[in-house]
């Protein structure tokens, strides 16, 4: 029952090659930076990955980005991030756009061992009728187009045919986790933690904060332990840095009429 690894070089010693990965994170909020930095370290390429998004330019996901580590990306959001945009478009990277309430539900979906379910977001559009850019060529064409999916009327509405994802390992930062793999997130880094957590068949989460069992109000806890397989505690240092994507200030009382 005590699932702590000592070491995150241990953690994700057996991830190989072409592996794919569940991956939390929300912008910056709750990414699993010590694991993805031991990731990186142990060397592991041709990584498929499933997350909201593929970190930002030389942090999170995107150190293994440069790296040229990553194969394939499923998410929503391309970002800020300039090398993602530029492996997609230089046809180096394979990428599947989802609709980022899609990508949660599959994700959950998966977890929970439903194969598939029925949504309205993307009916009418590319995601639903194909022909979405997954790979281009090197003159810039299409060279893999997405193909068309399932759609039928439920209540007079049409609704696109998406299938639950399952990965072979997941990634994920937890703010409180007890040894039986009970996880507690907080705040923004709850939003693809959690659902990231449920769809790897092995998962691995680093933990700021590891209390003992029991000491944690199981009505606080949003992933059992069921779906968990290695907790690594984070070292104070680890467990506060914690980047900001966007550093901004309001206007003081002087200056430009003090707004």
């Amino acid at each position: 029952m005590d699932k702590v690894v000592g070491a995150p070089a241990d953690a994700v010693a057996d991830i190989p090659d072409a592996a794919s990965l569940a991956v939390g994170g929300f912008g910056l909020s709750g990414v699993p930076n010590v694991l993805i930095a031991a990731l990186y370290a142990q060397g592991a390429t041709a990584l498929s990955v499933v997350s909201n998004n593929c970190g930002v330019d030389g942090g999170g996901l995107g150190i293994l980005l440069a790296a040229g580590r990553i194969a394939r990306v499923t998410g929503s959001y391309i970002g800020t991030n300039k090398e993602f945009a530029r492996q997609y478009l230089a046809g180096e990277l394979e990428v599947e756009l989802v609709p980022q309430g899609t990508l949660a539900e599959r994700l959950r979906a998966g977890g929970c061992g439903i194969p598939a379910f029925y949504t309205p977001a993307g009916v009418g559009t590319q995601v639903a009728e194909g022909g979405l850019a997954l790979r281009y060529g090197p003159d810039g064409e299409v060279a893999v187009a997405s193909a068309p999916k399932e759609v039928r009327e439920f209540g007079g509405r049409g609704h696109v045919l998406e299938h639950g994802i399952t990965t072979d390992f997941a990634l994920v930062r937890a703010w409180k986790g007890d040894r039986h793999g009970n996880l507690v997130f907080r705040r923004a880094a709850r939003n693809f933690n959690p659902l990231s957590a449920m769809a790897g068949r092995t998962t691995v989460a680093e933990v700021e904060h590891l209390v003992e069992p029991g000491e944690l109000d199981p009505d606080a806890v949003h992933v059992p332990g069921v779906f968990v397989q290695r907790m690594v505690p984070l070292t104070p240092t680890q467990a506060a840095d914690k980047g900001i994507e966007k550093r901004t200030v309001r206007r003081g009382d002087a200056g430009e009429g003090g707004r």
